[in-house]
């Protein structure tokens, strides 16, 4: 069974076909692309069984918003507001790591979390144990590169949030690699390709991947919840909401009396009444949603059930990061294709909508994403908008910053 949400090219339906052939059920979310095997914005229901490439190489990646008690008047007006939100860009780039910089700076990161002595880690080889615990400690609250940020929003009635979105970084990176290859029974550290893997969680295998997924969302989670809240403190703010969900993960859930394992690559849990961040682009609104608390009256299917209780996790990209910023050497930087984005597109669309931007590429400009409430009104049925929050800062990693964990 599946159900698709949305508009979408053919090699995106082909994927979720593919996946489908092996899965009980399966939905794709409005903000689909192609993705390694399973399709971004592709949720799979299995009995028993995990997909490791549906999960992904960046387990746990995902969103957390705060809403703080603050409201945007405190930044004043005209060249006080442009004053404050470009100090406010700057600590952040200065505070928080990102892209390359694969080490927090900072002195208070939650490098002694009890998630560091969790029992999971023993399923990792004891040659390599220690040294990927350290890797982990020393990550964990670095938000990378790609499409990962730090936001500062205000809502409908003025009120600041800061947003955050990134993953298990370095940490989960290795787990999904390691575990691709000795599901195809290859050595921990080998190199593996990129294909369908079932793991059954009765099979030690299973079990042991189940295990170290489970404790990178952990680490996930604590890492965006010190990002969010060091910037909730950098502004002189106090925390009244928090919302936050993994987007590339599997949950144990039951669905019409069955117990499945459901995978969500880049698609946002939406339980009724279940909050979510949803992100656009740098320059475009974000969103927080909840489950739809009923399906419509005289609805012919629960399109809630339909989806498999979840909804976007973003706009969902209309252009791949090359064609979006063209072929550039990484060494030498000479460009070798333009891209179909200039920096002048760029900016004239954020400085429009008076966004500070600090970091990022072309290849995360908004003309690179759909627009969200497209996306959104496809997801009509299964969701409801509470705030919409436009964007007032964004910072990102460096257009030339390299990172091997960028979802």
């Amino acid at each position: 069974m599946s159900m698709i949400f949305g508009d979408h090219d053919a090699l995106t339906i082909r994927q979720l076909h593919n996946v489908a052939e092996h899965a009980a059920r399966v939905a794709l979310m409005a903000d689909g692309h192609v993705g390694y095997v399973m399709p971004i914005g592709g949720v799979a229901a299995y009995r028993n069984q995990v997909s490791v490439v549906g999960v992904g190489f960046d387990i746990a990646c995902g969103n957390a918003a705060i809403r703080t008690d603050l409201h945007e008047s405190v930044l004043g007006e005209g060249e006080e507001r442009a004053r404050i939100l470009g100090a406010i860009a700057d600590e952040v780039q200065e505070t928080v790591s990102f892209g390359v910089g694969r080490k927090n700076r900072a002195d208070d990161a939650p490098i002694d979390d009890p998630l560091f002595e969790d029992a999971a880690w023993r399923a990792i080889p004891a040659s390599h144990r220690d040294e990927l615990r350290q890797k982990a400690r020393v990550q964990l609250g670095t938000v990378g590169s790609g499409n990962h940020y730090v936001d500062l929003l205000a809502d409908e009635e003025g009120m600041l949030w800061v947003g955050v979105h990134f993953g298990s970084r370095g940490f989960g990176h290795t787990v999904a690699s390691n575990f691709l290859a000795l599901s195809q029974d290859l050595a921990w550290g080998a190199r593996a390709p990129e294909v369908e893997v079932l793991l059954d969680l009765s099979t030690p295998l299973g079990d042991a991947y189940w295990n170290l997924m489970s404790l990178a969302g952990a680490y996930a989670y604590a890492g965006r919840e010190w990002v969010a809240r060091k910037v909730v403190a950098m502004i002189g703010a106090q925390e009244v909401e928090l919302v936050h969900n993994h987007h590339n993960f599997a949950w144990k859930e039951t669905h019409r009396g069955e117990e499945f394992v459901v995978v969500r690559k880049g698609a946002t849990p939406a339980f009724p009444g279940q909050r979510g961040f949803v992100g656009g682009s740098m320059g475009d609104n974000a969103v927080i949603v909840q489950g739809a608390m009923r399906a419509p009256d005289h609805a012919d299917v629960d399109l809630r059930e339909a989806a498999l209780f979840s909804t976007v996790h973003g706009a969902g990209r209309v252009m791949s990061r090359t064609a979006a910023a063209g072929k550039i050497h990484r060494k030498t930087g000479y460009v070798i294709r333009e891209g179909a984005i200039s920096h002048e597109m760029m900016h004239g669309w954020l400085d429009e909508v008076g966004v500070v931007l600090r970091g990022g590429g072309l290849d995360e400009a908004p003309q690179a994403y759909r627009r969200l409430p497209h996306v959104l009104a496809a997801q009509r049925g299964t969701i409801d908008v509470l705030h919409t929050l436009r964007p007032l800062v964004v910072v990102m990693a460096a257009a030339k910053e390299y990172d091997p964990y960028r979802d």
